[in-house]
């Protein structure tokens, strides 16, 4: 049955509605906030779902209960605020400051009109359908990209129309947390975020920088969602009443008696490790303590003390005249009372860390600070003591660090973090410079849904747009063979395209859009010929599914054909290395210490598979298989007879132990650092066997997910002519490249057929 194209249009409408866009133009903002604060307000408004980078005290909290009431009264919607604990009652009191109604609640069905708040320890008792507009105030809570908080907020905001996400500052150097807070905004996932601007070097597959040249178009993409400043003056406005008074680091080392042996060691030795420190930390804890106690003892002045034990907590309090502590176990009432209190003068002394106290909190009134436990968080250290040195802290401001001389390097290591995020800052605000100025006075603009275009020679055509109306364009039985990798469901997103297959709310969703593909392919496919796809099965996680498992994809893939007409043809098992594997993804079916801890959760690997289905009906171009050379790992194959049948048995093999994985294209195209990385291209060795299998020379092959043209890079060399798709700009324009390469180019790889004359037009439809 003939595609109707009215129809697959109607479904990606259906997925639009899904993915809702926003934005709202407004030209009155309340007069409370400044005019830098209502015109990054304006911003965000305009770009319906953004994120402001604001440093502690340039009124984060205004300017988003400024953008939650236009929200509300533009939408007429619900909107929710999640904060830290006690944040939240100091929200509602600015909010009455400012003639904004905030109502706490912390379920659901205390939900009234308008704009509620709660703590994110309660974010699981609301339903985000309610809300048609949701805040995170200190959205650093998104840090962590397998963090809980990350991906409940990321699933369960996914299609809220309005987003804004508040901090002072992501992490030093810390490119992941700006990934995740794109990926709650909706701009684009941290897994393409780390494809397009990203390389990590050697093994450390955890450990990513961003490419050279990449530096530039980075910060504008970043730029593009996001705000960030300092100072007003960033942005091009006056710093008048935001300038910081003097800051004054004391940094104590309490002096130790070294004589004391420990752990077989003759002299106590300042630690290198971080279970040293911790050591240390309890061995040295009475004398940190004493330190402190004889300080703040004899001072009239409010002071905020920072620990990092329970035990540093404890005896502080006892040894601090009038001390409030504030610990993880206290009730939830007694640390939103204290932490309200202490401004107001009715605590003079409060003791907590910054885990607990650290992120949010206004104590302007108070000027001394001391760090009584320091751990290796420079992002703790900064937000703590950013609780009272911030914007409207009208005195000079002392902070003790007290640290005893054998804990080693924990001091250095917290200014050296300093350093890097002060540079990170720098080259931030530097292109805040260049483009928010010029962005936060502009007015919407109306993004086109998707753009198509098609280039040629005489042995390809390559289209980019959606595979399956631009696949109406190849006539009916005319395609001799196709081999491609689908996206696997929602595991990987290459753009945010309602057009593209990986873009789906779940795997329902996918492949209800994966069959109009599905469809095109049995019509264009010539009777009995084969069409090939690599897929493997994907891994569950509690997060999205509620239990780690494995989910039978390649099954699913295979059902799907055999729905449309298809014949289940063959499959091959592709060998993987768990090792390679569990160093990557750190699945904790595959790790040794889980199988001693308890094995009933220990898995194997999971392998690729390329399954191949079959066109019903009687080929009338038989395929003439010769196998002249061979295709995979050459040390793996060794000739013991006759060339083709020694060939044979290796690729007759159900599983391919010999499958070099590092062959990609993505190595042999990307010689220079500005060439387009794909992020799973398919290896060679399984295309090549393919092609080699299935097709003759001079037949067509067909890849309607192109990627950066790995498929048509080998049909090319094969002496096969090709037909691609890629909905991706980047990919196809790097696709296009590879395949005018792999023209002019004669690596010696195959037995090319030179003298082909047939043009790949000839089965191009009109």
């Amino acid at each position: 049955m003939a595609l109707r194209l009215e129809t697959y249009e109607e479904f990606i409408k259906s997925k639009h509605h899904k993915t809702i866009t926003s934005g709202v133009i407004v030209h009155d903002i309340s007069d409370f906030l400044y005019d830098f604060q209502a015109d990054i307000v304006r911003w965000a408004l305009r770009q319906g779902r953004a994120a402001i980078f604001a440093d502690c005290g340039l009124g984060k909290t205004p300017m988003q209960l400024e953008w939650a009431r236009i929200v509300h009264e533009y939408t007429k919607g619900n909107v929710l605020i999640l904060a830290p604990l006690a944040v939240s009652q100091q929200t509602i009191r600015e909010g009455v400051k400012f003639g904004i109604k905030v109502n706490y609640c912390r379920s659901q069905k205390e939900v009234c009109e308008g704009i509620t708040i709660t703590n994110y320890e309660m974010m699981e008792h609301f339903d985000p359908a309610d809300f048609a507009g949701i805040v995170l105030d200190e959205s650093s809570i998104l840090k962590s990209y397998t963090g809980k908080y990350r991906n409940l907020l990321i699933n369960n905001f996914k299609n809220t129309p309005y987003k804004l996400a508040c901090t002072a500052t992501p992490s030093p150097n810390d490119y992941m947390e700006l990934g995740n807070h794109s990926e709650f905004i909706g701009t684009m996932t941290r897994t393409e975020m780390l494809s397009m601007f990203f390389v990590h070097d050697g093994g450390e597959t955890q450990k990513w920088r961003i490419k050279g040249h990449a530096q530039e178009k980075f910060w504008e993409w970043v730029c593009s969602w996001a705000v960030m400043l300092k100072v007003p003056s960033d942005l091009g406005y006056d710093d008048n009443g935001f300038i910081l008074p003097k800051l004054k680091i004391h940094d104590v080392k309490v002096a130790i008696d070294i004589s004391e042996p420990t752990e077989g060691l003759l002299f106590r030795m300042p630690s290198d490790d971080l279970q040293g420190r911790h050591r240390e930390r309890k061995l040295t804890i009475h004398d940190r303590i004493n330190y402190a106690a004889d300080i703040i003892n004899k001072s009239d002045d409010a002071w905020v003390v920072w620990c990092n034990l329970n035990e540093e907590s404890a005896l502080l309090k006892k040894a601090i005249e009038g001390a409030v502590e504030i610990k993880g176990s206290d009730k939830r009432e007694h640390k939103v009372k204290s932490m309200l209190d202490f401004p107001l003068g009715k605590i003079k002394v409060l003791v907590t860390k910054p885990k607990i106290a650290g992120f949010g909190m206004n104590w302007q009134h108070c000027h001394k600070v001391a760090f009584v436990g320091l751990s290796d968080s420079y992002e703790q250290f900064y937000q703590a003591i950013r609780r009272c040195w911030r914007f409207g802290q009208e005195k000079e401001v002392d902070c003790y660090i007290i640290t005893a001389e054998t804990e080693g390097a924990v001091v250095e290591n917290i200014k050296r973090k300093e350093r890097d995020a002060t540079e990170m800052a720098k080259e931030m605000v530097k292109h805040m410079q260049v483009y928010n100025k010029q962005n936060l006075k502009k007015t919407v603009k109306n993004k086109t849904d998707y753009k198509t275009t098609t280039e040629s020679s005489d042995m390809w055509t390559v289209y980019m747009g959606d595979c399956v109306t631009e696949s109406l364009k190849i006539k009916d039985s005319s395609v001799h063979y196709s081999i491609f990798s689908p996206p696997f469901a929602d595991l990987y997103c290459y753009s945010d395209s309602d057009r593209d297959m990986g873009n789906c709310k779940s795997g329902g969703e996918f492949f209800e859009h994966f069959r109009y593909l599905i469809k095109e392919l049995f019509r264009v496919m010539m009777d009995g010929r084969l069409v090939s796809f690599h897929c493997m099965n994907l891994p569950t996680s509690k997060t999205r599914e509620g239990y780690i498992g494995i989910r039978d994809f390649r099954g699913d893939l295979i059902r799907a054909f055999l729905d449309e007409g298809f014949i289940y043809h063959s499959e091959v098992c592709i060998w993987k290395s768990p090792v390679v594997a569990v160093t990557r993804t750190k699945a904790l079916g595959l790790l040794h210490k889980q199988m001693t801890k308890d094995s009933s959760m220990s898995r194997q690997g999971i392998p690729d598979y390329l399954v191949t289905m079959r066109k019903p009906g009687e080929n009338p171009e038989p395929v003439e298989g010769r196998l002249t050379y061979f295709c995979g790992d050459r040390d793996m194959f060794q000739r013991k007879g006759k060339l083709s049948i020694d060939i044979w048995q290796k690729y007759a093999s159900p599983v391919w132990m010999d499958i070099n994985p590092s062959r990609t294209l993505q190595k042999q195209s990307a010689r220079h650092e500005k060439d387009e990385k794909h992020i799973c291209p398919l290896q060679l060795d399984v295309i090549e066997r393919g092609i080699q299998l299935w097709s003759n020379e001079n037949d067509t092959v067909f890849s309607p997910f192109m990627g950066i043209g790995s498929e048509g890079h080998v049909a090319l060399k094969m002496g096969r002519r090709f037909i691609g798709i890629e909905l991706k700009e980047s990919y196809y324009k790097q696709a296009v490249n590879n395949l005018r390469k792999a023209e002019i180019e004669d690596d010696g790889l195959f037995m090319a057929n030179q003298e082909s004359q047939h043009d790949c037009a000839n089965i191009i439809g009109n």
